[in-house]
C-alpha cells in the first residue's frame, strides 16, 4: 500500500495583487505568483527591492488578501475563512520573522516569548518552559532577564526568532531576518534561525537580499515581474 502523499505546509497558486486598481496610479505588484513548500523544507525567495517580496509574504502569511488566487495551509483553503478565523489560523499556524525585532521594549526577552503563549491559552509554567528551551537553542539564555534595550542587534533577533516559534507554527516567514545585522553578525543568527528552523521541522519561506544566505537553502526562488521562477 502506498503511502499517502502529504499536502504542502503551503501552497500559493494564481496569487495576484494590485494596488491602486483602477486609477492612473494603478500597479500590479503579483501577476499570477505559484509556489508550493513542503513540511520541513527552507526555502529563500529573492528578488529586487520593490518586487513584491512583503506583498507575498504576507499574503502567504494571512495578513493581506489576494485579488485571485488560492492559499492554501497543510491543504486547506485560507481564501474563504472569515476574518476571525483567519486570525486564529495566522495565530496557531504561522510565525513571522522582519528585518526588525519587534520586540516590546517594557519586557524582558523572556516575557517577549512569553506572552504570546500565555494568550494561547498555555500555563504560565509551560511558557516559561518553553521560552527558556528556545532562548537556550540560540545561545542567549542568559540574556533571559535583560530588556531589548540591553541587547545587541543579534542577541534582539534571536529571541524575535524564538517569539516567532514560541506556539509552535507549521509555517514560518521571514523578511529579510538579517538585513539589519553586520556580515559577521547576520552569518551567525542565520545559523540559529536555521538550527531552529532544522530542529522543529518547519517549513520556511525567507525573503533575502543576501545570495550567500540563500545559497544554503534548499531551494532558491526568485520573483520576476510577479511571477515566481
Amino acid at each position: 500500500m502506498s503511502e499517502a502523499k502529504v499536502a504542502p505546509a503551503l501552497e500559493l497558486s494564481g496569487i495576484e495583487k494590485v494596488y491602486n486598481r483602477g486609477k492612473p496610479s494603478e500597479v500590479a505588484v503579483l501577476r499570477g505568483a505559484s509556489l508550493a513548500l513542503q513540511p520541513g523544507e527552507v526555502v529563500a525567495l529573492v528578488a529586487p527591492s520593490g518586487a513584491g517580496k512583503s506583498t507575498l509574504l504576507h499574503i502567504a502569511g494571512l495578513l493581506d488578501t489576494a485579488d485571485a488566487g488560492h492559499v492554501r495551509h497543510a491543504g486547506r483553503e485560507m481564501g474563504a475563512l472569515s476574518d476571525r478565523a483567519r486570525t486564529e489560523a495566522r495565530r496557531a499556524d504561522v510565525g513571522f520573522i522582519y528585518q526588525f525585532h519587534h520586540l516590546l521594549p517594557e519586557f524582558t526577552a523572556l516575557e517577549n516569548i512569553v506572552i504570546p503563549q500565555l494568550a494561547e491559552g498555555k500555563s504560565e509554567a509551560e511558557a516559561r518552559g518553553r521560552a527558556m528551551d528556545l532562548l537556550g537553542r540560540v545561545g542567549v539564555a542568559a540574556r533571559a532577564g535583560h530588556r531589548p534595550a540591553a541587547l545587541s542587534g543579534g542577541e534582539q533577533q534571536r529571541v524575535a526568532f524564538c517569539r516567532a516559534l514560541a506556539n509552535a507554527p507549521r509555517l514560518l516567514l521571514a523578511d529579510e531576518p538579517t538585513g539589519n545585522l553586520d556580515p559577521a553578525t547576520s552569518d551567525q543568527v542565520f545559523e540559529a534561525l536555521m538550527t531552529l528552523v532544522r530542529e522543529t521541522g518547519l517549513a520556511a519561506l525567507i525573503a533575502t537580499h543576501n545570495m550567500d544566505l540563500a545559497a544554503r537553502m534548499d531551494r532558491v526562488l526568485r520573483l520576476d515581474q510577479g511571477r515566481v521562477v
